[in-house]
This record gives C-alpha cells, sequence and structure tokens, in this order.
C-alpha cells in the first residue's frame, strides 16, 4: 500500500466514525426545522437550541435549494445576522452539490473567518415529501471529539524525487572530500556509541557539512548539533548518559554497525551519485538517505542492510 493510500485509509475512518455520530442529531434537527420552515424567527431559535445536540459544532444554519441562506448563523455565542441570503452555492461543501437523500460530509477545506480547517455536515431538508433545501453545520477540526489514533506510517520503501535542478545538473558535479570523510573510520564508531549505549534513538549523519544531528532519549522534543570537532573526539559519548538499548527498538544494536558501514559504502561507491545525508531511527526501523541527486529514500533498515533488495536498484 503506498503511503498516500494508508493516510487516506486513516482518515476515511475519522471521517466514517464523525458521520456516524452526526447522522442522528442532524436528521432530527431537519425534521424539526422542516415543520417551521420559511419562519425566520422560529428557525433561527431552533437552530440555538440545536447546540445541546451538535455541542462541538461551530455555526448551525439552513439554506434553500439554490444554497440560498435562509437563516442567520447560529453559534454558541449567538447569531450572526449579516449572513441571512447569504449565497454559499461556491463553497467547497455545495460542491459537488450534496445528495438530496441522505446526510453528507465534505471534504476538509480552510473556513473563510477562522482560516482554519473545517468541514460540513449537510442535511437535506424534506417538507411534506418534497425537498426545500438543507441544514448546514460547520465543523472546526480541532473541535471535533474524535479520539484519533495517531497517523502509523507504514513499514515499506519511499522514493522522492528532488530538485529537478539539482538533477539536470548532476553530472557536471562531483563529490568533494569533506573532513568527516577523511576522519570517516574513527568518527562513524562515535556515532554507534552513542545510539548503542547513550540513548540516541535518532541520528543523522551530514557528509558533506561534517556534522551531524540526534536526537537523545531522555530529552526527544530537541535535537542536538554535534560538529565534527565533537565527532572526532570519542569524548563526547561521556557528555551523555548511559541508557540500555531499548527493547522495543525495531533496529537491534547489532545492525547498527552495519547500517553505518553500508553509508560509507554509499558516500564513496561512486563520484557522481553519493550518499549526502544518512539518518538512522531505531524505534521506527527507519533509515533515511539524500543522495548527491537530491533523490531521498525511506526505507526499512532489513531491506537497506540486503543487498539484493529492489532499493539497490534504483538509488538514484
Amino acid at each position: 500500500m503506498k503511503q498516500t493510500d494508508n493516510l487516506k485509509q486513516s482518515v476515511e475512518i475519522q471521517r466514517a466514525s464523525l458521520h456516524n455520530m452526526l447522522v442522528d442529531p442532524t436528521q432530527r434537527i431537519a425534521h424539526e426545522l422542516a415543520a417551521v420552515w420559511g419562519d425566520l424567527e422560529t428557525i433561527n431559535s431552533l437552530l440555538g437550541n440545536a447546540f445541546s445536540m451538535v455541542p462541538f459544532a461551530t455555526y448551525l444554519y439552513v439554506v434553500d435549494a439554490e444554497g440560498i441562506q435562509q437563516s442567520f448563523n447560529a453559534s454558541r455565542n449567538g447569531f450572526i445576522e449579516l449572513d441571512y441570503h447569504r449565497n454559499r452555492s461556491q463553497r467547497p461543501y455545495m460542491q459537488p452539490y450534496p445528495p438530496r437523500d441522505t446526510m453528507s460530509l465534505s471534504e476538509s477545506y480552510i473556513s473563510m473567518r477562522s482560516k482554519r480547517p473545517s468541514v460540513t455536515a449537510m442535511q437535506p431538508i424534506i417538507k411534506d415529501g418534497e425537498f426545500v433545501g438543507f441544514l448546514g453545520i460547520d465543523f472546526d477540526l480541532r473541535e471535533l471529539p474524535l479520539t484519533r489514533a495517531i497517523y502509523e506510517e507504514p513499514h515499506q520503501w519511499h522514493q522522492l524525487k528532488g530538485d529537478p535542478a539539482i538533477r539536470g545538473q548532476l553530472f557536471q558535479q562531483s563529490r568533494a572530500e569533506s573532513m568527516l570523510d577523511q576522519h570517516i573510520d574513527d568518527i562513524l564508531p562515535v556515532i554507534e556509541e552513542l545510539m548503542a549505549e547513550s540513548g540516541v534513538f535518532h541520528g543523522k549523519i551530514h557528509f558533506a557539512s561534517s556534522r551531524a544531528t540526534i536526537w537523545h532519549i531522555d530529552d526527544p522534543y530537541r535535537y542536538r548539533l554535534l560538529n565534527y570537532d565533537a565527532l572526532i573526539d570519542p569524548d563526547i559519548c561521556l557528555a551523555y548518559p548511559h541508557r540500555a538499548y531499548p527493547d522495543n527498538a525495531l533496529v537491534p544494536k547489532s545492525a547498527l554497525q552495519p547500517i553505518l558501514e553500508t553509508f560509507k559504502y554509499l558516500r564513496f561507491a561512486d563520484e557522481t551519485i553519493y550518499l549526502r545525508a544518512g539518518s538512522v531511527n531505531i524505534f521506527n526501523g527507519i533509515v533515511g538517505l539524500n543522495f548527491s541527486c537530491d533523490g531521498s529514500h525511506y526505507i526499512p533498515h532489513e531491506q537497506f542492510l540486503a543487498r539484493d533488495s529492489d532499493f539497490w536498484g534504483g538509488i538514484a
């Protein structure tokens, strides 16, 4: 499954949950509105009272079949009169035209007033067997009472093409040796020690600029920048407390050295297409690579270390 497909599936689960939550209250509100259709004062009163059924809504209103608003905007703080007779027919939740026989939930869009991601439920209003308009209910995504499970990245190889301008000049450049390149056999063991014994769970090596960025398990919200002088000195390991290698790491401790050695191989294997930066996260098991062509790869460590995998046939 592609990353976009996986994301869409996660989003659709949340949309289905919201839809199911709204079906019953929107039908009941629409039934009450149908009985007083055309009576502005009573419609506004019903909309104001409807927040007891959808307390997480931002605005409630009604529009006719042409999308012209036939009420004030009801909010938790009162009514907005200026939207009366507003033409909503071109708004995202009216394009394409919502179904006339069932509640629909729009795709997310940026609201005009708050400039925040929102969705709108459109519930048909049926009076004496005829469709007369919609109940519209706007929701600010941050106000929705969904228990949203964090999206989990699929464990698969992703290849991303880089800047075409860089790719177009690829064969006019060659690798320039950095200070890190000159002492790579002294520096990689330091990085391995930090990850294996000192609590660094994510590390990224920037070969051309001779630096590394690291994230420590005791302070995961902030990264630390290690320049060449720090990387070349094994004493840097004394600056970080010893931490047992996490049991829930997807990358085995024994795989750290082969991963770093493979970074070295990719750095020196070709003078034109070479590794600019490499990273590894021991918890999600992903190795990140950025090459001189500006192409990037995010690949499970097992596939990265398996030299017969598809990755090795398309690293550019």
